[in-house]
Formats: structure tokens, sequence, C-alpha cells
């Protein structure tokens, strides 16, 4: 009897914790929404979050608030929501670096993005472009490849940070031409883009939006965007396919997530409120004064193409030996 009694009393537990679970997730939202962000005020990651917390809260019919966490290229953020709990109140807005990049660098030491994190909605998306000092040696990008090939281990290239899709994009370069440049590390694309316009390295990649006013200045030169079609903000500029480097897509991009365990019934709710605020004329034309174009889609769209994006930078990281170690 006492055997039956303990059965019968751990089996009303499980249905009572299953019955509260299902309650919460019905009744979700019903306090406040912290959205984490793995990079300092100001910044444009920081910048998308405040533009689309503006117009979440009153789709969800709660407050929603940035919290942000640098560190170690959006991973200090990542690292802290995987021991969070998962009920939806605490989401993270992660992008390409942190979310494809870094975690391969690091040999997943700290997180896995396909494992850890439960997908919600892909918020924008973007793509890198080569630039290059204007008083420099090349005006095209084969021009680049012919003197780098010519000099080998003469020419630096910068990037926003060690492991930043930046530094990456620039390991694919060389993958992809087999020449030989140098990688000098900044704190951030404004620094490296300041050695740039010094003449202390010789190129870079970075965000369209972030190198466009410069290169329009005539203070740097934009030799190609690395993506399928031309950009929409420089329909000018080439892209790196037309200057013959086939499939040479770096692509930018910013999602939410939530911990891995969060119910599917409140990662649909998050989802659907994210969507409803992308959707907004205003929301749309702020986020794409950012230098994004808004690709909103359900979860598994997301989570297809962060596995994606992580193929493609493991392939990188592998093969150019990038490694924290």
């Amino acid at each position: 009897m006492t055997r039956r009694l303990a059965v019968a009393l751990l089996t009303a537990l499980a249905l009572a914790c299953a019955t509260q679970g299902g309650l919460h997730a019905d009744t979700y939202p019903d306090r406040l929404v912290k959205i984490v962000v793995g990079y300092p005020p100001g910044g444009p990651i920081d910048v998308t979050a405040r533009i689309l917390v503006q117009h979440l809260a009153p789709i969800l019919g709660q407050t929603v608030i940035v919290e942000n966490r640098p560190g170690a290229t959006g991973t200090v953020a990542g690292r802290a929501l995987t021991t969070t709990e998962p009920d939806g109140y605490t989401i993270m807005l992660g992008n390409a670096s942190a979310l494809a990049v870094m975690p391969a660098i690091m040999r997943y030491r700290d997180y896995d993005s396909t494992k850890s994190f439960a997908p919600v909605a892909k918020l924008t998306e973007g793509y890198e472009v080569l630039v290059v000092d204007p008083n420099g040696p090349a005006k095209s990008v084969q021009e680049l490849i012919a003197y780098a090939h010519a000099h080998p281990g003469k020419l630096n290239f910068g990037s926003a940070g060690f492991g930043n899709l930046t530094h990456l994009t620039g390991e694919l370069l060389k993958l992809r031409t087999g020449i030989d440049i140098v990688h000098v590390p900044y704190k951030g694309a404004p620094e490296a883009q300041t050695a740039l316009m010094g003449g202390q390295i010789h190129l870079m990649f970075g965000e369209v939006a972030g190198l466009l006013p410069t290169v329009r200045d005539g203070k740097l030169r934009a030799l190609g965007v690395a993506s399928e079609g031309r950009n929409k903000l420089a329909p000018e500029l080439p892209t790196l396919i037309e200057e013959g480097l086939p499939d040479f897509v770096a692509l930018t991009f910013t999602g939410i997530v939530a911990p891995a365990a969060t119910p599917p019934t409140i990662v649909g709710k998050l989802n659907g409120a994210i969507n409803k605020a992308l959707a907004d004329p205003e929301v749309r034309v702020a986020l794409e004064r950012l230098g994004s174009e808004v690709r909103p889609g359900a979860p598994a769209d997301f989570a297809a193409f962060v596995a994606k994006e992580k193929t493609k930078w493991d392939d990188v990281v592998r093969r150019s030996g990038v490694s924290m170690n």
C-alpha cells in the first residue's frame, strides 16, 4: 500500500507541475520581459534591440527592457542565457558573430547555438563590404589579389575584433584566393575604420551602412559587397561575385533566441509578436536606416538559417586554423 500511495502521489505531482507549466504558457507574459544584448549601448545591435522593444511592449501588453551584457563578441550574453530559466522572460538578441561565428572559434566551450538556444525569430539581414585605402595599390578586387600574391605577408587587414564576423570574412578571403595577409584586430569597427583611413592597415570588411558615408566622401574605396545581388543602399557597388569571387557571401544578421527548453507555446507567442512589430512601417524604416533589411519568419526558418550559417563558418574556422586556444 505504501508503494502504491507513493506512486500515486508522484503521478499527481507530475500532473500538477505539467498543468502549472501549461497555465504559465497560457498566461504568458504576465510580467516584465528582458532582452539581453551582448554589446554596449549605442551600437547597431543595441539600437536594433531598442527599436524592437518600443513596439514589442504594447503588442505583448507588458514592459520590455534591454539589458546590456557586453563582452567576448556577444558570447558573454550567450553564456548567461544558457543558465537562465526557460520561461520566455529573458531572451537574447544575437547576431552573426554571437550565434554562428564565435561559438565555432571557441570550439563550443560555452554554448552551441543550435543546441543551447530555441530560435524565436529572425529580425534583420545585411552584408559585409570590402574596403581599402583609396591611396593604396588596388582599385579592384583582382588588383588587390594580384598585389597580395606579389607581396605575401605585406598587407594587413583590420577587423572589429578577434572572432568577429569581420575577422572571419577576411579569413574567408584568404582561403578563397590563396593570399597571405595579416590580421590586425581592433576593439571595434570604428577603430578599424580609423586605422584604415590613417594608413595603418590596408583593407577591412565591415557593414555596408557603417562604411558607406566614408566611401562616398572618398576617404575609403569600396571594392565589392559580399552579397548575392547588388545592395539597395549602394547599387553602384559591384558584388564580390561579379568581381570574380564565386559564391563569396558574408551575411550579417540579427535574431531573437531563448533558452533551449522554452515551451513552444511561448516561443510561438514571441514569434508572432515580433513579426507583428517588424511589419510596422516605422520599425522597417528605422531598421533600414541601420543598413539592414527586415527578414521576419517562423522559428523553424530561423533555426534552419542559423544551422546553415554555423556550418559555413565552422568550415572557415577549421580550414583557417583560427582558435581561441
